[in-house]
Protein backbone atom coordinates (compact mmCIF):
# COMPACT_ATOMS: atom_id res chain seq x y z
CA UNK A 1 0.00 0.00 0.00
CA UNK A 2 3.02 2.50 1.06
CA UNK A 3 4.27 2.25 -2.22
CA UNK A 4 0.96 1.96 -4.42
CA UNK A 5 0.23 5.68 -2.65
CA UNK A 6 3.72 6.91 -3.23
CA UNK A 7 3.60 5.98 -6.73
CA UNK A 8 0.57 8.10 -7.42
CA UNK A 9 1.49 11.31 -6.17
CA UNK A 10 1.83 14.17 -8.78
CA UNK A 11 4.87 15.49 -10.12
CA UNK A 12 5.83 18.11 -7.50
CA UNK A 13 3.90 16.85 -4.63
CA UNK A 14 5.87 16.89 -0.97
CA UNK A 15 6.26 13.18 0.84
CA UNK A 16 5.45 12.39 3.58
CA UNK A 17 5.16 9.22 3.63
CA UNK A 18 8.35 7.19 2.91
CA UNK A 19 10.69 5.88 6.25
CA UNK A 20 13.84 7.82 3.42
CA UNK A 21 16.13 9.88 5.65
CA UNK A 22 16.70 13.15 3.07
CA UNK A 23 20.24 14.13 4.48
CA UNK A 24 23.44 12.86 3.23
CA UNK A 25 25.67 10.41 4.70
CA UNK A 26 28.23 11.31 6.73
CA UNK A 27 31.76 12.79 5.17
CA UNK A 28 33.99 10.01 7.00
CA UNK A 29 31.58 7.45 5.37
CA UNK A 30 31.85 8.70 2.46
CA UNK A 31 35.88 8.91 1.98
CA UNK A 32 36.34 5.62 3.29
CA UNK A 33 34.52 4.59 0.54
CA UNK A 34 36.22 6.53 -2.07
CA UNK A 35 39.04 5.41 -0.55
CA UNK A 36 38.00 1.43 -0.73
CA UNK A 37 37.27 2.21 -4.30
CA UNK A 38 40.56 3.51 -5.19
CA UNK A 39 42.30 0.94 -3.57
CA UNK A 40 40.12 -2.15 -5.34
CA UNK A 41 38.26 -3.54 -2.37
CA UNK A 42 35.90 -4.48 -4.34
CA UNK A 43 35.98 -8.60 -3.93
CA UNK A 44 34.28 -10.94 -2.02
CA UNK A 45 33.58 -10.72 1.94
CA UNK A 46 33.32 -13.77 3.79
CA UNK A 47 29.85 -14.79 3.48
CA UNK A 48 29.48 -13.65 7.74
CA UNK A 49 31.14 -10.27 6.70
CA UNK A 50 34.01 -8.68 7.61
CA UNK A 51 35.50 -10.17 11.01
CA UNK A 52 36.17 -6.24 11.97
CA UNK A 53 32.60 -5.06 11.20
CA UNK A 54 31.73 -7.81 12.56
CA UNK A 55 34.07 -7.15 15.93
CA UNK A 56 32.35 -3.67 16.20
CA UNK A 57 28.78 -4.56 15.80
CA UNK A 58 29.50 -7.35 19.08
CA UNK A 59 30.58 -5.24 21.09
CA UNK A 60 27.72 -3.12 20.50
CA UNK A 61 25.58 -5.57 22.77
CA UNK A 62 28.42 -6.12 25.77
CA UNK A 63 25.48 -7.59 27.71
CA UNK A 64 25.33 -10.74 25.32
CA UNK A 65 28.83 -11.56 24.97
CA UNK A 66 28.32 -12.07 21.45
CA UNK A 67 31.40 -13.49 19.33
CA UNK A 68 32.21 -12.80 15.55
CA UNK A 69 30.57 -16.17 15.24
CA UNK A 70 27.24 -14.69 16.42
CA UNK A 71 26.82 -11.90 13.58
CA UNK A 72 26.01 -11.64 10.35
CA UNK A 73 26.72 -9.03 8.07
CA UNK A 74 23.13 -8.69 5.83
CA UNK A 75 22.17 -6.41 2.56
CA UNK A 76 20.10 -4.42 5.30
CA UNK A 77 17.75 -5.32 7.52
CA UNK A 78 14.99 -6.28 5.58
CA UNK A 79 17.26 -9.26 4.39
CA UNK A 80 18.03 -10.08 8.04
CA UNK A 81 14.56 -10.31 8.92
CA UNK A 82 13.62 -12.64 5.80
CA UNK A 83 16.54 -14.94 7.31
CA UNK A 84 16.05 -14.99 10.62
CA UNK A 85 12.03 -15.25 10.03
CA UNK A 86 12.84 -18.29 7.58
CA UNK A 87 15.28 -19.69 9.80
CA UNK A 88 13.30 -20.25 12.80
CA UNK A 89 10.20 -20.24 11.90
CA UNK A 90 8.28 -23.19 9.85
CA UNK A 91 4.62 -23.72 8.40
CA UNK A 92 2.14 -23.77 10.79
CA UNK A 93 4.27 -22.32 13.34
CA UNK A 94 2.88 -19.72 15.78
CA UNK A 95 4.29 -16.03 15.71
CA UNK A 96 3.49 -13.07 17.51
CA UNK A 97 3.36 -9.65 15.86
CA UNK A 98 2.80 -6.29 17.03
CA UNK A 99 -0.24 -4.78 15.93
CA UNK A 100 0.26 -2.25 14.24
CA UNK A 101 3.93 -3.16 13.04
CA UNK A 102 6.23 -3.15 9.88
CA UNK A 103 4.47 -4.46 7.51
CA UNK A 104 6.89 -6.96 6.07
CA UNK A 105 6.59 -9.17 9.37
CA UNK A 106 2.90 -10.37 8.60
CA UNK A 107 4.38 -10.39 4.71
CA UNK A 108 6.93 -12.36 4.80
CA UNK A 109 5.46 -15.12 7.69
CA UNK A 110 2.55 -15.41 4.99
CA UNK A 111 5.04 -16.78 2.54
CA UNK A 112 6.59 -19.49 5.00
CA UNK A 113 2.71 -20.38 5.61
CA UNK A 114 2.63 -19.61 9.73
CA UNK A 115 0.00 -18.40 11.92
CA UNK A 116 0.12 -15.26 12.46
CA UNK A 117 -1.14 -13.61 15.97
CA UNK A 118 -1.21 -10.24 17.24
CA UNK A 119 -0.64 -8.21 20.13
CA UNK A 120 -2.39 -5.05 20.14
CA UNK A 121 -0.30 -1.69 20.78
CA UNK A 122 -3.81 0.14 21.99
CA UNK A 123 -4.54 3.87 19.68
CA UNK A 124 -6.49 4.68 22.86
CA UNK A 125 -3.57 4.46 24.56
CA UNK A 126 -0.69 6.12 21.91
CA UNK A 127 -0.10 3.08 21.15
CA UNK A 128 1.79 1.78 24.18
CA UNK A 129 2.70 -1.58 24.85
CA UNK A 130 -0.50 -3.23 26.43
CA UNK A 131 0.80 -6.34 28.84
CA UNK A 132 -2.73 -7.62 29.48
CA UNK A 133 -3.59 -8.26 25.32
CA UNK A 134 0.08 -9.87 24.94
CA UNK A 135 -0.34 -12.28 27.75
CA UNK A 136 -3.55 -13.27 25.93
CA UNK A 137 -2.00 -13.34 22.79
CA UNK A 138 0.97 -15.60 23.65
CA UNK A 139 0.31 -19.36 24.38
CA UNK A 140 2.92 -22.55 24.94
CA UNK A 141 2.87 -22.98 21.11
CA UNK A 142 4.40 -19.49 19.94
CA UNK A 143 7.48 -20.39 18.30
CA UNK A 144 8.44 -16.39 18.18
CA UNK A 145 7.35 -13.12 18.99
CA UNK A 146 8.64 -9.72 17.18
CA UNK A 147 9.19 -6.54 18.88
CA UNK A 148 10.33 -3.25 17.84
CA UNK A 149 11.70 -0.04 19.21
CA UNK A 150 11.29 2.56 18.61
CA UNK A 151 8.71 1.97 16.69
CA UNK A 152 7.92 1.45 12.66
CA UNK A 153 4.65 2.96 12.17
CA UNK A 154 4.21 4.73 15.80
CA UNK A 155 7.60 6.35 16.76
CA UNK A 156 6.24 4.56 20.21
CA UNK A 157 9.64 3.84 22.56
CA UNK A 158 9.18 0.61 24.93
CA UNK A 159 10.06 1.50 28.62
CA UNK A 160 12.35 -0.60 31.16
CA UNK A 161 9.19 -1.50 32.65
CA UNK A 162 7.47 -2.77 29.53
CA UNK A 163 10.48 -4.77 28.62
CA UNK A 164 10.01 -6.31 31.79
CA UNK A 165 6.66 -7.08 31.20
CA UNK A 166 7.28 -8.49 27.92
CA UNK A 167 10.41 -10.80 28.99
CA UNK A 168 8.65 -11.84 31.80
CA UNK A 169 5.61 -13.00 29.57
CA UNK A 170 7.22 -15.00 27.68
CA UNK A 171 9.11 -16.57 30.14
CA UNK A 172 6.10 -17.59 31.94
CA UNK A 173 4.35 -18.90 28.96
CA UNK A 174 6.19 -22.28 29.08
CA UNK A 175 6.91 -21.32 24.72
CA UNK A 176 10.21 -21.10 25.16
CA UNK A 177 10.30 -18.77 22.45
CA UNK A 178 12.94 -16.62 20.53
CA UNK A 179 12.27 -12.28 20.55
CA UNK A 180 13.22 -10.85 17.46
CA UNK A 181 13.83 -7.29 17.98
CA UNK A 182 13.62 -5.27 15.50
CA UNK A 183 16.32 -1.98 16.42
CA UNK A 184 16.71 -0.76 13.15
CA UNK A 185 15.74 3.05 14.76
CA UNK A 186 17.35 2.40 17.96
CA UNK A 187 20.22 5.37 17.70
CA UNK A 188 17.08 7.73 16.35
CA UNK A 189 15.76 8.93 19.41
CA UNK A 190 14.47 12.27 21.30
CA UNK A 191 15.13 10.59 25.30
CA UNK A 192 17.87 11.35 27.31
CA UNK A 193 18.79 8.26 27.31
CA UNK A 194 19.44 5.73 24.18
CA UNK A 195 16.42 3.02 24.24
CA UNK A 196 16.81 -0.16 25.74
CA UNK A 197 16.81 -3.69 24.60
CA UNK A 198 14.46 -6.51 25.16
CA UNK A 199 17.89 -8.58 24.60
CA UNK A 200 18.77 -7.06 28.58
CA UNK A 201 16.08 -8.80 29.86
CA UNK A 202 15.22 -11.78 27.93
CA UNK A 203 18.44 -14.10 26.50
CA UNK A 204 17.06 -15.61 23.91
CA UNK A 205 16.76 -13.05 21.58
CA UNK A 206 17.66 -12.37 18.41
CA UNK A 207 18.59 -8.75 16.91
CA UNK A 208 17.48 -7.20 13.82
CA UNK A 209 19.43 -3.80 13.19
CA UNK A 210 21.75 -1.76 10.40
CA UNK A 211 23.28 1.35 9.65
CA UNK A 212 20.59 2.60 7.02
CA UNK A 213 18.77 4.90 9.60
CA UNK A 214 21.54 5.58 11.85
CA UNK A 215 24.27 6.63 9.38
CA UNK A 216 21.94 7.78 6.64
CA UNK A 217 22.77 4.80 4.65
CA UNK A 218 19.33 3.16 3.31
CA UNK A 219 21.19 2.61 -0.42
CA UNK A 220 24.24 1.05 0.87
CA UNK A 221 22.34 -1.65 1.95
CA UNK A 222 24.13 -2.90 5.51
CA UNK A 223 22.37 -4.50 8.03
CA UNK A 224 22.68 -7.29 10.92
CA UNK A 225 21.59 -10.48 12.90
CA UNK A 226 22.80 -11.24 15.54
CA UNK A 227 21.96 -13.94 18.68
CA UNK A 228 22.45 -17.72 19.12
CA UNK A 229 25.60 -19.49 17.63
CA UNK A 230 23.65 -22.37 16.13
CA UNK A 231 20.64 -20.16 15.01
CA UNK A 232 23.64 -17.64 13.60
CA UNK A 233 25.15 -20.85 11.99
CA UNK A 234 21.72 -22.13 9.91
CA UNK A 235 20.62 -18.53 9.29
CA UNK A 236 24.38 -17.97 7.55
CA UNK A 237 23.34 -21.36 5.04
CA UNK A 238 20.20 -18.86 3.89
CA UNK A 239 22.19 -15.96 3.75
CA UNK A 240 25.01 -17.22 1.30
CA UNK A 241 22.40 -18.66 -1.15
CA UNK A 242 20.03 -15.55 -1.10
CA UNK A 243 22.70 -12.84 -0.97
CA UNK A 244 26.34 -14.49 -1.11
CA UNK A 245 27.46 -11.47 1.10
CA UNK A 246 26.63 -7.91 1.87
CA UNK A 247 28.43 -5.21 -0.55
CA UNK A 248 32.12 -5.08 0.36
CA UNK A 249 32.65 -1.33 -0.47
CA UNK A 250 29.75 -0.84 1.94
CA UNK A 251 30.78 -2.96 4.77
CA UNK A 252 34.24 -1.66 4.45
CA UNK A 253 32.73 1.95 4.23
CA UNK A 254 31.15 0.83 6.99
CA UNK A 255 33.36 0.65 9.55
CA UNK A 256 33.87 4.42 10.18
CA UNK A 257 30.26 4.10 11.38
CA UNK A 258 32.10 3.58 14.61
CA UNK A 259 34.55 6.29 14.78
CA UNK A 260 34.17 9.87 16.66
CA UNK A 261 33.26 11.95 13.64
CA UNK A 262 30.60 9.36 12.87
CA UNK A 263 29.34 9.66 16.52
CA UNK A 264 29.02 13.53 15.95
CA UNK A 265 27.08 12.91 13.17
CA UNK A 266 24.82 10.60 14.54
CA UNK A 267 24.13 13.85 17.34
CA UNK A 268 24.21 16.15 14.75
CA UNK A 269 21.12 13.92 12.92
CA UNK A 270 19.16 13.68 16.40
CA UNK A 271 18.97 16.82 16.75
CA UNK A 272 17.51 17.61 13.47
CA UNK A 273 15.04 15.28 13.25
CA UNK A 274 13.57 16.14 16.73
CA UNK A 275 13.21 19.56 15.62
CA UNK A 276 11.23 18.63 12.46
CA UNK A 277 9.25 16.56 14.67
CA UNK A 278 8.55 19.30 17.00
CA UNK A 279 7.62 21.27 14.19
CA UNK A 280 5.31 18.84 12.39
CA UNK A 281 3.39 18.17 15.33
CA UNK A 282 3.20 21.67 16.38
CA UNK A 283 1.60 22.73 12.70
CA UNK A 284 -0.32 19.69 12.73
CA UNK A 285 -1.97 19.64 16.22
CA UNK A 286 -2.10 24.17 16.40
CA UNK A 287 -3.17 24.76 12.68
CA UNK A 288 -4.98 21.55 11.94
CA UNK A 289 -6.51 20.40 15.30
CA UNK A 290 -5.29 16.72 14.72
CA UNK A 291 -4.41 14.44 17.18
CA UNK A 292 -1.23 12.94 17.15
CA UNK A 293 1.27 10.58 18.98
CA UNK A 294 4.37 12.19 20.18
CA UNK A 295 7.08 9.80 18.99
CA UNK A 296 9.85 9.22 21.00
CA UNK A 297 11.83 7.67 18.45
CA UNK A 298 12.19 6.78 14.74
CA UNK A 299 10.56 9.67 12.36
CA UNK A 300 6.96 9.28 12.09
CA UNK A 301 4.17 10.59 13.97
CA UNK A 302 0.90 8.65 13.59
CA UNK A 303 -2.07 11.04 13.04
CA UNK A 304 -5.83 10.65 14.23
CA UNK A 305 -8.32 11.53 11.22
CA UNK A 306 -10.86 9.58 12.12
CA UNK A 307 -13.43 12.31 12.90
CA UNK A 308 -13.04 13.23 9.23
CA UNK A 309 -14.06 10.01 7.55
CA UNK A 310 -11.83 6.56 6.02
CA UNK A 311 -7.92 7.22 6.51
CA UNK A 312 -7.55 5.95 2.82
CA UNK A 313 -9.90 8.93 1.28
CA UNK A 314 -7.74 11.59 3.75
CA UNK A 315 -4.87 10.15 2.16
CA UNK A 316 -6.08 10.38 -1.70
CA UNK A 317 -7.56 13.70 -0.87
CA UNK A 318 -4.23 14.65 0.27
CA UNK A 319 -2.70 13.34 -3.30
CA UNK A 320 -5.07 15.17 -5.00
CA UNK A 321 -3.66 18.90 -3.44
CA UNK A 322 0.09 17.41 -3.71
CA UNK A 323 1.03 15.84 -0.15
CA UNK A 324 1.72 12.04 0.29
CA UNK A 325 0.88 10.14 3.41
CA UNK A 326 0.29 6.74 4.29
CA UNK A 327 -3.45 5.37 5.59
CA UNK A 328 -1.83 3.82 9.08
CA UNK A 329 -4.47 0.72 8.48
CA UNK A 330 -1.77 -0.79 6.37
CA UNK A 331 0.36 -1.51 9.57
CA UNK A 332 -2.63 -3.35 11.22
CA UNK A 333 -6.09 -3.26 11.56
CA UNK A 334 -5.33 -0.78 15.55
CA UNK A 335 -3.80 2.05 13.33
CA UNK A 336 -7.33 2.14 11.12
CA UNK A 337 -8.59 6.17 11.02
CA UNK A 338 -4.63 7.19 11.41
CA UNK A 339 -2.35 8.33 8.73
CA UNK A 340 1.63 7.59 9.49
CA UNK A 341 3.24 11.09 8.64
CA UNK A 342 6.89 10.98 8.45
CA UNK A 343 9.55 13.96 9.29
CA UNK A 344 12.12 12.69 6.71
CA UNK A 345 11.62 16.87 5.32
CA UNK A 346 13.02 20.32 6.14
CA UNK A 347 10.84 22.26 8.04
CA UNK A 348 10.14 24.65 4.79
CA UNK A 349 8.62 21.39 3.11
CA UNK A 350 6.67 20.07 6.17
CA UNK A 351 5.07 23.27 7.11
CA UNK A 352 3.93 23.22 2.63
CA UNK A 353 3.11 19.63 3.42
CA UNK A 354 0.90 20.49 6.46
CA UNK A 355 -0.86 23.29 4.18
CA UNK A 356 -1.35 21.07 1.38
CA UNK A 357 -3.01 18.73 4.26
CA UNK A 358 -4.94 21.51 5.28
CA UNK A 359 -6.45 22.13 1.90
CA UNK A 360 -7.26 18.28 1.65
CA UNK A 361 -9.38 18.08 4.58
CA UNK A 362 -11.43 21.04 3.60
CA UNK A 363 -12.68 19.11 0.31
CA UNK A 364 -13.79 16.31 2.97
Amino acid sequence: MIRKISDRAKPGSISLGLGEPDLRTPDVIVREAVRVLQEEKSGYTLQAGLPSLRERIAADYPHLKLTTDQVIVTAGSQEALYLILHTLVESGDEVLIPNPGFIPYSTILKMIGAKVKRYRLPAANDFSFNVDDFKKQITARTKVVISISPSNPTGRVLTRAELEQMAAAVAASGSNAFIVSDEIYRELYYLAQRPLSISEFYPRTIIISGLSKSMRMTGWRIGWLAGETEVMRAALVLHGYVTTCASSISQHAGLAAWTDEAAAAREEYRGIFHRRRDHLLSLLRNELGLRCVTPEGAFYTMVDVSALGDEMKVAEAGLEQGVVTIPAAAFGDESRGFLRISFCADEQRLSEGVRRLGQALKTL
